[in-house]
């Protein structure tokens, strides 16, 4: 069968302070009146029903996340006692799959994204099902708009195939977060796709993946498995998941792996990650502005306001990122807006946990 796991475990500390340690990005309305998680789970009906939709988050995000989707059965969300990054996120969500289903295949997705073109998601990821039933490893590119730094890209190795009428790519490389020059040489080859983070394989074919590259947490995958069918399950993993290293799938699994392709999308993606990624998901007005909320403004270009109930008025600005919440209230110049995550850092070293 085909299962969809959605990664929603992140606290989005770059979309401080609309988002708390308590309201994950994922929980907000930022895109319509529908949150992310909300969006995440209605883009892939009818292709997978929500019992065959899974969800890996940590435990004080299943409550408010389940609240919004109310028919998503409780035992799907499979929970972390503590992030330790997306290798052993997907490993576990892999370890539950194949004793539910060992021929799983699982796409492996994320509940911070915007993806316009639904129906095109949702095709390529019927064309990525094929694939991975024939034992690929399946990353989805995203063809790049700009040479962004922001982003990982996939290199192109020789064309593999065509599926359904798209080009798939054997993967020559993967490459982290570049320079400026370099991203723009890149974008100009034609050879690479942004790296999305997303994923089509067999549970059991990740799982080979992970007992070769990372053994040791294999190991403990398999000690937890164990206690699946107990009553000591939520005890075991407990213990065992803080002794687990911190990893990425990318370097922990996709740049060693075997028989890795790619298949380049246009859908409309943006990684709803930090708040400038709204200037590509919401209306811009003829100055170049992104406004939420009641708001006046004079003057005023290349600026992000967003606001609950106070008005906010600005004259004479340009370049700025500004969000007003009920407590708390942030102002940055749009170039360091990747910062505003060292905000929510400063404010727990100072024991200011009341805004986080």
């Amino acid at each position: 069968m085909y299962h969809a796991v959605i990664m929603a475990g992140g606290s989005g500390t770059r979309l401080w302070p609309l988002s708390r340690s308590q309201r994950p990005k994922q929980a907000l309305r930022l895109v319509g009146d529908r949150t992310l998680f909300q969006l995440a789970l209605d883009r892939l009906a009818p292709l997978f029903t929500q019992q065959r939709t899974y969800v890996v988050t940590k435990a004080e995000y299943v409550a408010p996340l389940a609240e919004q989707m109310p028919d998503l059965p409780r035992a799907n969300f499979i929970v972390e006692p503590e992030g330790r990054g997306t290798a052993p996120a997907i490993g576990l969500a892999a370890m539950h799959l194949r004793r539910r289903d060992p021929e799983a295949v699982m796409a492996v997705l994320t509940a911070d994204h915007y993806i316009a073109n639904t129906v095109e998601f949702r095709e390529i990821l019927k064309s990525a099902q094929g694939l991975a039933k024939a034992g690929h490893l399946v990353t989805l590119g995203i063809r790049p708009s700009t040479p962004s730094t922001g982003y990982g890209y996939i290199h192109h190795g020789r064309p593999w195939a065509d599926v359904d009428g798209r080009p798939v790519f054997q993967v020559a490389g993967f490459v982290e977060k570049p320079d400026l020059p370099t991203a723009t040489q890149m974008v100009r080859s034609g050879e690479y796709s942004w790296n999305a983070g997303m994923f089509i394989w067999q549970a059991k074919r990740i799982l080979d993946e992970l007992a070769r590259q990372m053994p040791a947490f294999y190991g403990q995958l398999l000690q937890i498995e164990t206690a699946l069918d107990r009553a000591d399950y939520t005890a075991t993993i407990q213990r065992l998941w803080p002794q687990v290293a911190e990893q990425t799938i990318d370097y922990g699994v996709m740049e060693g792996a075997y028989d890795v392709v790619v298949i380049p999308a246009q859908m409309g993606w943006a990684d709803v990650g930090n708040w400038s990624s709204l200037f590509e998901v919401l209306p811009v007005d003829t100055a170049g502005n992104v406004f939420t909320g009641p708001h006046v403004a004079l003057d005023t270009r290349d600026t992000l306001v967003v606001s609950g109930k106070r008005l906010v008025a600005t004259i004479g600005i340009e370049h700025l990122v500004i969000v007003e919440t009920e407590d708390a209230l942030l102002i940055c110049p749009r170039d360091r807006e990747q910062e505003v995550r060292t905000i929510v850092k400063h404010l727990k070293q100072n024991g200011q946990t009341q805004w986080i």
